[in-house]
């Protein structure tokens, strides 16, 4: 773990004086799973659920916030069954899916969403032939339901193929009404108007929360890494994680603490709730 700053140590040392009113929202892959090549094999790293059992004693609230399908996570992160860990601390579980479209709670076990975007179903149909015609044809679809990720990883040449890819699809979504949000050898094409930020606010406004940490990796969390620093400005004790990989480095002049993926993640979480502990005893 090393702080940008030595006002991202200062801040951190804010964030365990409010440990027991503060939120702390975590981005899946990159963040608690490590990155895979299919994304459907990929699951939470093994020491998460131990962590965020131990985290939620010392916090007010956890909260998963990611572009998969909140379904998906669930299954992939076990989180039910972290979540049935929490309520007996009497802490809840929120996870996020689709960057907010979609939510679940461990109070309210049933996922609420939204209907797939107008266009959506028509950029589906125009997608394979703006596959083929940046010469990515293999690339693998992932249907969200909410959204469709376009995913360059098998590839060959797998960061050629997705700067081939960025400017086409940017426009064909954008002709249908639909905005683009690049990450880590994926393009994910979604509706407008709903981000990661947006659930940042929400959480902190309807759990009053007097501070907000977030841990994310790419750049689908740059409206929530801004949101926390908006958050800060208003007297919240903010922070931000970034989960540094080769891959991508985009997150990390918006960070307060900069860790290395999801094993360094978790060793801070570990240290975040030590020390809080250490300050409510002492």
């Amino acid at each position: 773990m090393r702080y940008t700053s030595a006002e991202g140590e200062r801040r951190y040392e804010a964030v365990v004086r409010v440990a027991s009113r503060t939120v702390v929202g975590l981005d899946f892959d990159g963040t608690l799973a490590p990155i895979v090549d299919d994304p459907g094999s990929a699951h939470i790293h093994p020491d998460a659920a131990d962590v965020l059992v131990e985290l939620a004693a010392e916090v007010a609230a956890i909260a998963v916030v990611t572009g998969r399908p909140a379904r998906q996570a669930l299954d992939l992160g076990g989180l039910e069954e972290v979540a049935d860990a929490l309520q007996a601390v009497d802490k809840e579980l929120f996870v996020f899916g689709q960057y907010g479209n979609e939510r679940w709670s461990s109070n309210h076990r049933r996922i609420l969403g939204a209907r797939p975007p107008r266009g959506l179903a028509t950029f589906e149909r125009d997608l394979p032939r703006a596959l083929r015609l940046a010469g990515a044809a293999d690339a693998f679809v992932e249907d969200k339901g909410l959204a469709v990720a376009v995913h360059t990883r098998r590839l060959e040449d797998s960061e050629a193929a997705f700067d081939r890819l960025l400017p086409p699809l940017r426009e064909l979504a954008q002709r249908h009404g639909l905005v683009l949000e690049p990450g880590r050898s994926v393009i994910e094409v979604r509706s407008p108007g709903s981000h990661k930020g947006m659930v940042v606010n929400r959480l902190a406004a309807v759990l009053d929360a007097e501070g907000f940490v977030f841990a994310g990796d790419d750049l689908g969390d740059v409206e929530a890494f801004e949101a926390v620093e908006e958050l800060g400005q208003q007297g919240l004790a903010a922070l931000r994680i970034c989960s540094a990989s080769a891959e991508q480095s985009a997150l990390m002049e918006l960070s307060d603490v900069v860790v290395r993926g999801p094993a360094g993640v978790l060793d801070f979480l570990r240290g975040l709730a030590g020390d809080a502990r250490s300050h409510r005893i002492s």
